[in-house]
């Protein structure tokens, strides 16, 4: 399809030399061909932006940005600095979209009238690849600004909406936020969040899965280390706020609730940091049996 309206595609890539080829693949072959693909090379240490050059030497919509490594939201920062179309995407270099993702994303908003589109998606394994779908059904036409922020917190309701970025088209009149630097986890949620109640956004959602999420064993969500994840707390504090100054102070106990299964999530982490360090701390507070029994009461609950 021949649009008139460019779409930018950023691509925010790190150590993925196994991956970015299917990515760039499934985008550069979009039956919506006006695109402006932004790669932002994160000072990858294997292969993946040589790759990324190899591909822009083919395709001139295809534009690379490399840059010494300074983590995801940087990265995310150079291509909102730089991208010039009047929709934005984003796809992450270890997934890839299906064909005609942005073509029925981009017709849907068009016809619309509204700033967002959010489509279903699948969860990718090397075993299976799962559509995700709603608990309860998400109604035709306009979405307003309340419910694009309440849908994303309820997520186990709404499993095919999430607040990621990669299922998402975005009016580029509604960008004018950027990624916090000092988020390692979660910033696409406070990203997303933030800039629906900056911009009072309205939506619309396309029941039908269109990006294919992959599940590597060695992604960030999987990686259990504590300073990490421990970001993602900060991040639903920040969300509570906005929601309160933002009018919808009855909406924010979705995000309390999304805090407290994260500290559950990093309480199971220090849990189990606990029990494997159990014995060195019961062997040097032996004259110290009540700390022993709080230690102990800790574990058992």
């Amino acid at each position: 399809m021949k649009g008139t309206d460019k779409i930018s595609i950023i691509i925010p890539v790190y150590n993925v030399e196994p991956y970015i080829r299917k990515c760039l693949d499934s985008v550069i072959n979009q039956t919506y061909q006006n695109l402006e693909i932004i790669c932002v090379n994160d000072g990858s240490t294997d292969a993946s932006g040589k790759i990324c050059d190899e591909y822009a030497a083919k395709d001139n919509r295809i534009k690379i940005f490399h840059k010494k490594n300074g983590g995801l939201s940087s990265a995310l920062n150079i291509g909102l600095e730089n991208f010039t179309g009047s929709y934005l995407g984003f796809v992450d270099s270890d997934d890839w979209a299906e064909p005609d993702m942005f073509e029925v994303l981009y017709e849907s908003l068009k016809n619309s009238g509204a700033h967002i589109n959010v489509a279903s998606y699948f969860k990718d394994t090397d075993a299976e690849s799962i559509p995700m779908s709603n608990k309860e059904r998400i109604p035709d036409g306009i979405i307003d600004t309340k419910n694009m922020l309440l849908y994303p917190l309820k997520r186990d309701y709404y499993m095919g909406f999430c607040g990621y970025l990669w299922n998402k088209l975005y009016s580029a009149n509604i960008v004018t936020e950027r990624f916090d630097n000092d988020i390692k986890y979660g910033m696409d949620v406070l990203f997303n969040a933030t800039m629906v109640l900056t911009s009072k956004s309205t939506g619309v959602y396309t029941d039908k899965p269109l990006y294919h999420y992959y599940q590597r064993n060695d992604a960030i969500s999987k990686l259990k280390s504590f300073s990490i994840k421990a970001d993602i707390l900060t991040v639903y504090k920040r969300i509570e706020k906005l929601l309160v100054d933002g009018g919808y102070s009855d909406i924010s106990y979705w995000a309390r609730g999304f805090y407290c299964y994260h500290a559950s999530v990093m309480a199971e982490m220090l849990q189990s940091e606990i029990r494997e360090h159990l014995n060195d701390y019961i062997e040097t507070n032996k004259e110290f049996p009540e700390k022993i029994e709080r230690m102990r009461g800790l574990l058992n609950g």
